[in-house]
């Protein structure tokens, strides 16, 4: 099965794609994130998101800061303040 990963700022929606995995750089620390992942939500610091389409593959990187990440029945959502690119 896929997760369901949406990436939004305050202006736009970035992305919204089914994906293997995402590296969130967490407040706390980096955390993964795969389908069935448990409610969770958390800050994000200034840092780089990794999105891997498919596993073992090689992860895709996204610049982002500050925000908030939240994992819930539908996927994982970002709210970056700002996305780099």
């Amino acid at each position: 099965m896929a997760l369901h990963f949406e990436l939004v700022t305050p202006a736009k929606l970035v992305r919204s794609e089914e994906v293997h995995m995402v590296v969130v750089p967490g407040a706390e620390g980096e955390f993964g994130v795969l389908d069935g992942h448990a409610p969770f939500m958390s800050t994000i610091r200034d840092g780089q998101i990794q999105v891997y389409k498919s596993e073992g593959g090689s992860p895709e990187t996204i610049e982002v800061r500050g925000g908030f990440a939240e994992v819930g029945e539908k996927g994982l959502t970002v709210l970056a303040e700002h996305v780099e690119g």
